[in-house]
């Protein structure tokens, strides 16, 4: 399970930031999960919630996790499309979807390739 891994790597980091800052808590953690970074995002959360009980600075803080909307390039028509997942079970069954199921809504070819979306990011923290 890598993302107990990730969710330590991730303590770590914070811990170092509230350390550089001289915060004493840190309230939020904001982080961009991508739709293909193959990270399962419960698996990921729970792992940041038991891990963040050792720590004093984040044992309170609220870990939101925002997730984008995959993005495809169209082979036929050359744009970065977005389309949008229709329910939260795909984001976790994402790697195994076929991509002819999803179409260009500019040409409304299925010859699409993943662009991005690999990210695991730290975008903001809370601190006192």
């Amino acid at each position: 399970m890598h993302e107990l891994s990730l969710a330590h790597n991730l303590i770590e980091q914070i811990l170092a930031l509230a350390a550089e800052h001289q915060a004493r808590k840190v309230n939020r953690v904001v982080v961009t999960l991508g739709p293909f970074s193959g990270v399962v995002r419960d698996s990921f959360e729970f792992g940041f919630n038991i891990l963040k009980r050792e720590q004093e600075p984040v044992q309170d803080a609220l870990l939101e996790l925002l997730a984008p909307d995959p993005q495809y390039i169209c082979f036929d028509c050359d744009k970065t499309v977005s389309i949008p997942l229709t329910r939260q079970n795909d984001r976790l069954e994402l790697a195994s979807c076929s991509l002819e199921t999803k179409k260009c809504p500019w040409c409304g070819s299925n010859r699409l390739s993943p662009n991005g979306g690999t990210e695991l990011i730290l975008n903001q923290l809370e601190m006192e």
